[in-house]
Parts: C-alpha cells; structure tokens; sequence
C-alpha cells in the first residue's frame, strides 16, 4: 500500500524528440543525449540506478543490469512546450489550447501594451535564453530602469528588474499587472518575474523568481486528492503554476537545492499524501547545467535513504531544453519516468506511456482517489511479485 508520494519534477529534462517534435520544430531535440556530449559524458549514479540508462542513450551513464527502481518514459499530448503545459498534463489536464509561439520575438502590439501597463519603456522583447536576456540588457536597464522583457519563443514572457529599480514586490505586482493585461493575447499563458541582484559588473539573477498563470481549465489530481483528504505539499514553483489550487500548502523554494532542502525536512512532518516538486535544475548554458544535473544526482541519496514502506518516489521532467538549438528553448521531448520505493517492484520497463496523464492517474489510484478524466495507471506494474 502506499501512503505518500514525492514527485520531482526537473525542469526540461528531455530524453529524445516526441513523435510529434517536428511541427515544433524540436526533430532532433535530445536533451541529456546533447547535454552529455558537450560535457564529454554525464556523472548521474544515483539517476542510473534507477533506471535511466534504460530509458535512453546517454553518453557516461550506463545500463544497469538490475536498477534499483522502474523506468520509462512520459508523452505529451497537450499543445504546446513549457512548464505550465507539462505540470499540468503530469496532473491529468491536457491543453488544447495551441500557438506557434514567439521565435520572432514579439510584436509591436505586445511590446505597446507592456509599455502601457508598466508606464515606462522596455529593452529587449526579444526571443532570448536568461542569461542572453541579462548581458544584452542588464546595462541599459540599470542606466535607465527600463524591465528587461524576453520571450522562450513559447507561451511565456519573462520580465525581469534589479531591485534597485522595483523592489521584488514591485516587480511580483507589475508581473501580475502584465498578465492580466496579456490574457486575451494568442500564445501568451503565464509571466515569469525575475529579480536581479549584484552591480553592472556583476548583474545576476536573485532568488525569488515568481510564476504568474491562470488556474487550469479542467480538475488535477490536487483537486481530486484533495477532496480526498490527502494532504498536499507543493514545493518550488508548483503552486504558482496551479494557482495555489488544491493544494494544502505552498512551501517556498528560490533554487532547486532549497527545493530538496525543504523535501528532506517534509519527511518527517508530512506522513502522508502528495509532496510534489518543481526543480529549475538547468540554467541558461550548457556547461553549468551539466554540472548542475551531477550536483542534483548527488542530493538525492539523501532523499533515497529517508524513504520507508509506503512511500514511492519519482523523478521526471516537463519538456526538454535542447541546448543545442539557439538560445536554450524549451524543446518537444519525452521525459524520464523514474520510479522507487521500498517493497516496490524493481527493474519494471513501464515502457512508453503516450500521455503524462498516466502518472497523475497511477499516484491517484495510489492515494485512493478519485479517477481522473484522462490518464491510464499503471500502478499494478509497480507492485512487487
């Protein structure tokens, strides 16, 4: 029986284009594949034991003969490549709504009606990476105070501003100002808001990013789960993307290692239902992220060690962040479906599953929920014998 589940999601972490990568222009998007080569092979043994060397080809990561955990890989079927697209269909709600995105940047129409709303000029608008957002215009935004404003080319605008133009509350209001005044506009669902910290020789971003989105249109499994009487943690930025909803409580999370911080110290103060993760593992460039994922592989032991019967632990991803195509953009990849707990079944090949659905609809099952419109469980794989 399981009691309590711990979801991590890793933010576009893609193991190979999706059947339909090509209408997005994504065919030969391979995001840990890519990501290895450019590091001379990935150091990941703890995601290895898993299973994830079973789910794809990955340069330094073997295939082990008898991984610790279950393994597979997550479609999508909902339109459309980011983080709010991928958490939610992960939740059983699949988006139909579709846009070819902003690889052009964006319009005058929307560059007009962010002027307005903000009442003073913008620099960039560009479609950009983070970090190629900052160095183009972290020192005219500083000399002039005009938010730096950059698209992924997807359905998201990033705004960013030091603090010494809008203190973050400032900034988190303007970003909500920005959605409202962008809800009608085609291609454009969510507003990230980014402080800045450091000088102009030194202009980073600071801890506090903030996501500014709609409710999903149709029931989760937080919704489902919570009429349940589960309890339900979201960690990280989960409860911006869900509109705070369903949820018993949001804990805050700056970075992915806070995130597994405040994930160790849940084990002991949430024993049951749903504790689920949003991890911004990956950065603007290749060489830290590759980095990044080892340092994320590492942590978790910490977590491994702590589980205890009934608990299942998951990690997976929302989409791929080839950074082999320009500018870092999320990319149309499957996930990684990696699975463990104790007195769980090891070594099960989960296959192929073509929606994300089908996890919310196996941790609903597993959590004595409702079913949920969409979705196929396949809990029964996970039970040992």
């Amino acid at each position: 029986m399981i009691n309590r589940v711990i979801l991590i999601v890793v933010d576009g972490l893609g193991v190979g284009a999706a059947a339909d990568a090509a209408d997005y222009g994504d065919a030969a998007a391979h995001t840990l594949a890519h990501l290895a080569e450019s590091a001379g092979g990935l150091t990941l043994p703890t995601l290895e034991s898993l299973g994830l060397g079973h789910v794809s080809e990955i340069q330094g990561v073997r295939s082990m003969a008898q991984p610790i955990g279950c393994f597979g890989r997550l479609g999508f079927k909902a339109k459309g490549v980011d983080s709010l697209v991928g958490f939610w269909e992960i939740a059983g709600c699949v988006s139909e709504f579709e846009s070819a995105g902003f690889l052009e940047g964006y319009p005058p129409q929307v560059v007009a009606a962010l002027e307005q709303t903000f009442g003073r000029k913008i620099t960039g608008g560009r479609l950009a990476s983070e970090m190629e957002a900052l160095r183009d215009g972290g020192s005219h935004h500083l000399a002039t105070g005009a938010p730096i404003v950059w698209t992924d080319g997807r359905q998201t605008c990033h705004l960013a501003a030091h603090d010494s133009v809008w203190i973050p509350e400032v900034l988190y209001q303007r970003s909500r100002d920005a959605r409202k005044a962008l809800k009608d506009v085609p291609g454009i669902r969510r507003v990230v808001a980014h402080p800045l910290t450091g000088g102009a020789d030194a202009l980073r971003f600071g801890p506090g990013r903030r996501d500014f989105a709609g409710e999903p249109p149709n029931p989760t499994m937080l919704d489902v789960l919570n009429r349940a009487s589960q309890i339900l943690i979201g960690v990280g930025k989960v409860g911006d993307l869900f509109g705070g909803r369903g949820l018993t409580r949001s804990a805050t999370a700056h970075t992915w290692t806070e995130a597994l911080d405040e994930v160790g110290a849940l084990f002991n103060k949430v024993p049951r239902g749903l504790i689920f993760v949003g991890a911004d593992v990956f950065g603007g460039e290749a060489e830290s992220s590759a980095a990044a994922l080892q340092d994320f592989d590492r942590r978790l032991p910490e977590l491994l060690d702590q589980l205890r019967p009934g608990d299942l632990f998951i990690v997976t991803g929302d989409h791929g962040r080839d950074f082999g195509k320009p500018h870092a953009v999320p990319t149309r990849e499957q996930v990684p479906l990696l699975m463990t707990g104790p007195k769980l079944a090891r070594g099960v090949n989960l296959g192929a599953r073509p929606s994300a659905a089908d996890l919310g609809q196996t941790i609903v099952e597993a959590l004595q929920g409702e079913s949920l419109e969409i979705g196929e469980s396949f809990l029964d794989a996970l039970r040992p014998g």
